[in-house]
């Protein structure tokens, strides 16, 4: 196996002196992972420096959500390493990686909002269950995190899902992933099963958590328009291997037949 070499990039310099790199907060390292005979992914690295959102893209069964499973070590590959602050997880012990794991928020692409709960305690859900704040504390966080999504606690903090719209499901799935103020937020579909106005106020919603919660993030979607607004670098997985990796305005000029037509 070739020595890896993965894709880097840095941000603009103010000075006149070369730009100075940010750091690699996620990394994937030469990445191997079948099920059975049935290969997922062959030999893939991308890197994920702080503050950055890489959109992870391509076709529905392409193996994108299993890349987040990666990171969040609810599979372990094959072959290869997973590293969150240069720390190959796969290495470590089910107790440690619970550790590693409160630094991220998950969006799920259905929710996966608790049926029984109300909002307020789906949102409360990873406070109560990680850390031992006093009852005012943890509504006052929950409450912020509402906020941050455009949500009124006291409007609807009572509702169970089921009255909720879908975009309201989604903010709230939203709120909940950075509740505990996550350094790593990872969104699985975020877009899907939304209307086209719903979509756009996610998409705005995304860009704009990016920016105040200074996050970094992987979004995985087939979403082009939301990924074209959102993300910094995009990872285009095609027969198991990512076929691009590049920026936003790079992937619109790929001269890639296969990219441009997912793009197109």
């Amino acid at each position: 196996m070739s020595e890896f070499q993965p894709p880097t990039h840095a941000r603009p310099s103010t000075s006149a002196t070369a730009a100075v790199e940010d750091p690699v907060v996620i990394e994937g390292r030469n990445l191997w992972l079948a099920f059975g005979e049935n290969l997922v992914l062959e030999d893939i690295s991308f890197q994920v420096r702080e503050g950055d959102n890489l959109a992870i893209v391509g076709v529905s069964g392409v193996g994108k959500s299993t890349v987040l499973k990666l990171i969040l070590r609810l599979l372990v590959p094959d072959g290869g390493e997973v590293l969150i602050d240069r720390e190959d997880i796969n290495q470590l012990s089910f107790a440690e990686v619970l550790k590693v794991r409160q630094k991220m928020g998950m969006v799920f692409q259905a929710s996966a909002l608790f049926d029984s709960l109300t909002l307020f305690e789906n949102v409360a859900f990873p406070l109560r269950e990680h850390m031992d704040l006093p009852e005012d504390e943890l509504a006052e966080r929950v409450r912020g995190a509402l906020e941050m999504v455009d949500l009124s606690m006291d409007e609807l903090g009572d509702r169970l899902p089921a009255e909720l719209s879908g975009g309201q499901k989604k903010r709230v799935g939203i709120a909940r992933a950075i509740v505990h103020s996550p350094k790593i937020l990872l969104y699985d579909e975020p877009t899907t099963g939304l209307d086209p106005v719903t979509a756009r106020t996610i998409v705005e919603l995304i860009k704009r958590l990016q920016t105040e919660l200074d996050v970094t993030s992987v979004v995985v979607s087939h979403d082009m328009k939301a990924v074209l607004e959102v993300s910094t670098h995009i990872a285009m997985l095609r027969d198991c291997r990512i076929i691009f990796y590049g920026t936003p305005e790079e992937i619109a000029v790929s001269d890639n037949s296969y990219v441009r037509e997912f793009v197109d």
